[in-house]
């Protein structure tokens, strides 16, 4: 046998091809596609996340230009003097009827006494003059004449009349005896009280402020592009820029007005309008009052503060 013969192998002693698993390729396949999976899945997420951050901060009315607003009660003594009591202090939380200050009562009590004084004798006179004229009227022509008569009966009633008058003075100083002693209005807080003990306080001329705590509101200043969703009753969420939590409230109404720059006078009284950018047109913004429904305990209210304001339209402009 030649080493040809030796180094050939023989067909039943060559190896057989091995059949393919089709169990492992299938689970190889799976553990490939996972991955992929789970990617379209976040991705799914993702896109649905971003389009609910769109309609929330984009399709319903929101905007970052809100303030905290309140009324402010002006105290000003309509009699001058000087003050005498002066029970409260700056930040001071008062209730309707406090006693706020007290102006020197002294010469507004003597004024009530000589009004007093006049208004008893104008009355005697009076009641003289009346009396008079009565029995003026009972004579004949007789006893005294027609233009006596007359006389008697004008003098009564000019007297009548300076008595009223000195009523009505009576009336005048008893009130200006009240007005010594000035109280609060309204529930508040007493703020950036300057007035001090011993003062001289001037008529009409404001001596101290009175913050009104029931009367705290949001102005809310939207583009007017979004008013067509606003509606008076639509519910709104509010942010104040130092708390975290946020209060509730609702839309109370929408402002009527704005102040139109173009249309302020010149010198010359012609219209002064301000040159712009055709191609830039900026939103004007409008205020919109926000009603308070609900303070969360631990935050208080301040006028003048920054809020956030967002309103939740109604199912119809949604």
């Amino acid at each position: 046998m030649s080493d040809s013969q030796l180094r050939t192998p023989s067909p039943a002693s060559a190896p057989s091809p091995q059949p393919a698993e089709p169990e492992k390729l299938t689970a190889t396949g799976v553990m490939q596609a996972v991955p992929a999976l789970v990617t379209l899945i976040a991705l799914a997420f993702a896109g649905v996340g971003a389009w609910a951050m769109w309609q929330a901060y984009m399709a319903a009315p929101w905007t970052r230009d809100g303030t905290v607003r309140a009324y402010v009660v002006t105290i000003a003594p309509q009699v001058a003097g000087q003050i005498v009591q002066l029970p409260v202090r700056d930040n001071q939380r008062v209730k309707a009827g406090d006693l706020l200050m007290t102006i020197d009562p002294t010469d507004f009590a003597i004024a009530v006494d000589l009004a007093q004084a006049a208004a008893d004798q104008a009355a005697a006179n009076a009641t003289n003059a009346r009396r008079e004229a009565d029995r003026r009227a009972r004579l004949t022509t007789l006893e005294t004449s027609e233009e006596e008569k007359q006389r008697y009966e004008a003098n009564a009633l000019a007297l009548m009349a300076a008595q009223r008058q000195a009523v009505a003075n009576l009336a005048q100083a008893r009130v200006n005896l009240e007005r010594t002693t000035i109280r609060s209005p309204v529930n508040g807080y007493v703020t950036n009280l300057i007035t001090q003990l011993g003062d001289y306080a001037t008529s009409g001329q404001s001596v101290l402020s009175i913050v009104n705590a029931d009367s705290y509101w949001v102005d809310g200043y939207f583009e007017e592009t979004a008013l067509g969703a606003i509606h008076p009753g639509d519910r709104a969420t509010i942010k104040l820029m130092g708390y975290r939590r946020v209060l509730e409230g609702h839309v109370d109404s929408i402002a009527r007005g704005i102040t139109v720059t173009n249309a302020t006078r010149g010198q010359s009284g012609l219209a002064q309008v301000n040159p712009i950018f055709t191609w830039v047109r900026l939103a004007q913004r409008v205020p919109v009052r926000i009603h308070i429904d609900q303070v969360p305990d631990g935050i208080r209210l301040v006028a003048g503060e920054t809020a956030s304001v967002q309103i939740e339209p109604s199912a119809d402009d949604r």
